[in-house]
């Protein structure tokens, strides 16, 4: 799946956090931001500090692949970020 937009990426957290059953105040105590930038971050705000959010990614236990042009196998357990983007694109904010 690409990811294309700061919007795609908010969608695809706040789909898996909600997934796990993570409240977002908790979520962000988790990852040790506020609750506040959840919510940007959430929203698609396109100036969001790339360590805080590849923290708050490998608390979802979401992986970033950089070889995007070879085809991968489906690990098991892993998160299908297309099917994610997908629905939250279907559901609308």
């Amino acid at each position: 799946m690409r990811i294309r937009s700061p919007a795609d990426l908010g969608a695809v957290i706040r789909d898996r956090r909600k997934q796990l059953k993570f409240a977002q105040a908790s979520f962000a105590k988790r990852i040790g931001v506020s609750r506040r930038w959840v919510i940007q971050v959430e929203h698609g705000h396109p100036r969001a500090e790339l360590a805080l959010v590849l923290r708050a990614l490998d608390a979802l236990n979401i992986q970033i692949d950089a070889n995007a042009a070879q085809p991968q196998r489906r690990r098991a357990g892993a998160v299908d970020i297309d099917a994610i983007v997908a629905n939250a694109k279907k559901a609308g904010p």
